[in-house]
């Protein structure tokens, strides 16, 4: 049997959401409630420290910016798919978060009066991404986790991988998980739950993403009975570094670097010609595209990828070595140029979803007692597409918001018992059916095809006839047998945790294919030659994807419009 551990709040992640969600949780409970962190990596280790350029906020009106600018930015970039009043509560709550992170230590970059600095990105009204030369992301998690310490109510359950959300009656009741240094299997009775587990990135094999980044936590959910909100729209980031996929920040675009073709050409003017390199991820991921198809692309040499070249050349070694040089170093490391000297091979790599697990603003989802926060939630605060910063923003927003309203509901529920069917069910489902499983597949070649199948089928450019020819692949690909482990030892058996983590694959990259296929227009990340405009009579709404014994059944709800009405973007 089970060992059981009782927690008034359980967090699932580590990350920027995660642990944001955390402090607030352990300040507002003045370390009466006990909450656990169970995170699948070592917490420093989790994907969040890769974000690079910088987190948006308006701290500077007198300069220009206003917070309604912000507002109209992140609607406008969404294709007018956020909901408006989210993305009003998200702007307003943004310079708190900035200024706490000020409080708790964090190293922001500063202007040459002392100011917090702030830098450009793509679809900015001004310049509003508050960094920290370029390892934001680093910095942020180092500033949080340190927090972390300070509480002595907070415990971290380090390389640890939940398995199953415990619900009773819609009610969220706990989790299941495995210790990955031992390989036991345990329950986590819980008040309340928060899931900040990411996005669902490596569903592509050319990714921004770590390799620990698959569908986890959206896939708990799921099973669980949570709608998965608009996870059709897949962000392509228009510079990741060939052959890795190993991103190149929008900061440095921000900050002065041209995209240009094999032509010498600066090619954006043709398709943006008031934002050029800097209009949103979308328009230029979409012109990257056209222009090598059109034959104005060039061809690495060893692994034959097309690409285009980012040049940074015209910014000089000293700016470069100050404002980017964490790309410097990646460049160096992993193509052996340095940007100082030669430009830099680039195509359009997955880089967010903006769909995740629905929730409203104070992070609750539709399972009583759970919240989301961070990529793994869908509040919609994106929309179709997201603009550059705004993501290590709202894991700190709503971060904030799940922590909070999690932990006063947990101080407010009485203790409960787990139901010791159900986690024997899965204990039985992990060790009878897939750990000592039968089969003949290797799981390893599963995944590389799932990624095939998402790479060729769900790009940039999408037809209804390849959607339904890569639905009916990656279908055919879940019959085969793959529930077994070769490797039969307990202690950190990674290729159990591989096994478990393409099952949430399949389900996931089942919904992005399902929603793409069902969504006849092309809006913000969602391109479909075969429809090629913008349709807000029938589609000016939110796809939720509910699980069925038949595949993922389709919903839809209206977008939320305040102040603006939809119109055509012109960057």
């Amino acid at each position: 049997m089970a060992e059981t551990l009782s927690y008034d709040v359980v967090i699932v992640g580590s990350g920027i959401a995660g642990l944001r969600a955390t402090i607030e949780a352990a300040r507002v409970s003045e370390g009466k409630c006990s909450i656990a962190v169970l995170t699948k990596v070592q917490a420093m280790r989790s994907h969040s420290v890769s974000a690079e350029g910088g987190t948006a906020a308006v701290l500077y009106p007198d300069k220009g910016d206003t917070l309604e600018s912000h507002s109209y930015d992140t609607i406008k970039g969404s294709d007018f798919l956020a909901d408006q009043d989210a993305v009003e509560f998200f702007v307003n709550a943004m310079p708190a978060e900035i200024y706490m992170l000020e409080h708790w230590g964090m190293p922001w970059s500063r202007t040459e009066d002392g100011r917090i600095a702030q830098r450009n990105f793509g679809g900015y009204s001004f310049p509003r991404a508050t960094f920290a030369a370029d390892r934001v992301g680093f910095f942020e998690m180092q500033t949080l986790y340190d927090t972390t310490r300070k509480f002595e109510n907070i415990h971290f359950f380090q390389e640890w991988y939940v398995t199953s959300l415990l619900a009773d009656n819609g009610v969220f009741r706990g989790v299941t998980a495995i210790d990955l240094k031992n390989g036991d299997f345990h329950a986590f009775n819980a008040k309340a739950g928060i899931i900040a587990t990411g996005g669902a990135g490596r569903l592509y094999k050319f990714a921004t993403y770590g390799y620990s980044s698959t569908p986890d936590g959206l896939s708990l959910a799921y099973r669980a009975g949570a709608p998965i909100e608009d996870m059709e729209f897949v962000q392509f980031h228009p510079t990741g570094l060939i052959p890795s996929g190993v991103l190149i920040t929008e900061g440095a675009r921000g900050d002065g670097a041209v995209l240009i073709n094999s032509k010498g050409e600066r090619f954006m003017k043709k398709y943006a010609p008031e934002k050029m390199d800097l209009a949103s991820r979308d328009v230029v991921s979409r012109a990257m595209i056209i222009e090598i198809q059109e034959g104005r692309g060039l061809k690495d040499p060893i692994t034959g990828m097309d690409h285009l070249l980012l040049d940074l050349r015209h910014l000089g070694g000293e700016k470069i070595k100050e404002r980017l040089s964490g790309i410097r170093e990646i460049a160096i490391k992993f193509k052996g140029i340095d940007p100082i000297d030669e430009p830099l091979p680039v195509r359009p790599v997955c880089h967010y979803t903006m769909g995740g697990i629905r929730t409203n603003m104070k992070a609750q989802t539709p399972i009583g007692a759970l919240w989301a926060a961070g990529e793994a939630a869908c509040v919609s605060i994106n929309g179709a597409n997201r603009l550059g910063a705004n993501s290590t923003a709202e894991c700190l927003v709503f971060g904030t918001q799940a922590g909070a309203d999690a932990v006063q509901y947990a101080m407010n529920q009485p203790s409960h018992n787990l139901e010791k069917e159900q986690v024997a069910a899965e204990e039985k489902r992990l060790f009878d059916e897939i750990f000592h499983g039968v089969g003949s597949e290797n799981p390893y070649e599963v995944h590389n095809e799932v990624q095939t199948i998402m790479d060729k089928y769900a790009y940039v450019y999408r037809t209804g006839e390849g959607l339904e020819e890569g639905l009916r692949q990656l279908r055919e690909l879940r019959k085969k047998s793959y529930r077994h482990v070769n490797d039969q030892a307990k202690e950190y058996n990674t290729n159990f945790i591989n096994v478990l983590e393409l099952e949430a694959m399949f389900e996931v990259a089942e919904i992005v294919l399902a929603g793409g296929l069902a969504r006849t227009e092309s809006r913000g990340a969602h391109s479909r030659t075969d429809y090629p405009k913008r349709d807000d009579n029938n589609w000016l709404k939110h796809t939720l994807a509910y699980r069925s014994p038949n595949g993922p059944r389709l919903d839809y709800v209206p977008v939320k419009i305040t102040k603006y009405p939809p119109t055509e973007r012109h960057y």
